[in-house]
């Protein structure tokens, strides 16, 4: 059987080269598949420049609703972070585009699945490990680490110059100050001036460079507020000043409106909290992160939705969820979060700790008010009819002694303490 080969395009240099090599290389027929993860990129005109390259067909994959929905969503409900700073913007996407890929590739009869993901990166992990659990029987060819083709292109210039030779449609030069990654959950930036860790990336002269949000410094003066309407840990609906307009001019269409909320898809409670978080300079990060193949890297990410999803979520727990339960749940966000970093969003012990998760998520439900400003997303109010605060418990001015005696607190002290104070008499005398 001829090879039939699905790669991953974007219509850039790297993948109209990786493209047509892989044609000649093999003698096979490739297909290009593009994946619209929101990264809201010019996609028209990019089947003929697919096809112009040597493709035989090109599927562009709308695939934003699916991963807001299947991706996105799940992944905040279990409050994932990496390191500490990184919402998991490119890894996160990285299974959905697989397995849109190997959808086509079976539609299709094809047998191989290409990348253009280097050797020294995250990614050809995650797209290799995402296959190996989806289409374990499936060929996956990474160029990158094929000699031939790091011969052949040993730098961009190489690259450039077989474009101009085979006449490939791109429009690149022989440098670029970083390379950069969109998608409906965030922007990244990394290699190029960015290699350097002690290169300012927050300075007027790097402004140029940020796409979704203005600095914190260019902020509005006045503090904008949104409102979030929780249920079971997700985001349903959204109040702020404009919606509406701002429906209009990203053509969103309300699923309803309640309370005052306009309800919406995940896709455009993404879409609107990256607007309003972008125009308060909320969600820039920058960092030096832990690669999964060994090294350390440099990144730079926009993130200004997830950023106030993130916390308008962490403030609907504090509300419902049980204290042991939200404990259990944080003390399994590092392994979720290297999961997910990883590559392992398919894996077993994955879907294993969402099902913890999605359990934990039952009660948190209600409304989160948030206060942007400057950067960053204060907390203005949180109210649900599943609290689990009780003001007459809480309260120090006294409150219900029938449901908490603080008598009571003299034994829970006494029996917290019988061991240190065993261990103290214990310590050898000097």
């Amino acid at each position: 059987m001829s090879k039939k080969i699905i790669v991953a395009y974007s219509g850039g240099l790297d993948t109209s080269v990786l493209l047509l090599w892989l044609k000649n290389y093999y003698n096979a027929e490739v297909i290009a598949y593009c994946a619209d993860v929101g990264q809201e990129e010019e996609l028209d005109g990019l089947e003929e420049k697919a096809l112009n390259t040597g493709a035989s067909k090109c599927f562009i994959g709308d695939l934003k609703d699916e991963f807001a929905k299947d991706f996105i969503f799940p992944m905040f409900q279990a409050g994932a972070i990496y390191e500490g700073k990184y919402w998991l913007g490119t890894s996160i996407a990285r299974p959905v585009i697989t397995k849109g890929m190997i959808d086509v590739a079976i539609q299709e009869g094809a047998n191989s699945l290409a990348h253009g993901a280097t050797g020294k990166g995250n990614d050809q992990v995650r797209f290799e490990l995402a296959a190996a659990a989806l289409a374990p029987d499936m060929e996956m060819i990474a160029p990158w680490r094929m000699a031939e083709f790091r011969e052949q292109f040993p730098g961009r210039a190489e690259m450039i110059a077989y474009a101009e030779k085979e006449g490939i449609p791109v429009q690149a030069s022989a440098s670029k100050p970083y390379s950069m990654d969109r998608n409906l959950l965030h922007i990244s930036f990394e290699s190029g001036i960015l290699e350097d860790p002690w290169f300012d990336a927050s300075t007027p002269e790097s402004k140029s460079m940020y796409v979704l949000s203005v600095s914190p410094e260019d902020a509005p003066d006045s503090p904008e507020y949104v409102q979030m309407l929780f249920e079971k840990g997700n985001v349903v609906g959204l109040q702020f000043d404009g919606i509406e307009e701002a429906m209009v001019e990203h053509r969103i269409e309300a699923l309803g409106k309640v309370g005052g909320y306009h309800k919406l898809s995940p896709f455009s409670v993404m879409v609107l909290l990256n607007l309003i978080g972008g125009r308060n300079g909320i969600g820039r990060i920058d960092m030096v992160e832990n690669r999964f193949v060994g090294m350390k890297s440099r990144g730079v990410y926009e993130t200004p939705g997830g950023a106030i999803l993130f916390d308008g979520h962490r403030i609907m727990e504090s509300l419902t969820m049980d204290r042991e339960v939200m404990h259990i749940r944080d003390s399994l966000i590092p392994k979720y979060s290297e999961l997910v970093y990883n590559g392992f969003w398919f894996s077993p012990e994955r879907e294993a700790i969402q099902s913890m998760v999605d359990e934990s998520q039952k009660n948190v439900s209600g409304e989160v008010r948030l206060k942007l400003y400057k950067g960053n997303v204060i907390s203005a109010g949180v109210k649900s009819d599943l609290s689990l605060y009780n003001e007459d418990i809480a309260t120090m001015e006294g409150g219900a002694e029938e449901a908490y005696n603080q008598d009571d607190a003299t034994g829970f002290i006494r029996l917290n303490g019988l061991r240190l104070k065993t261990q103290s008499r214990n310590q050898p005398k000097e």
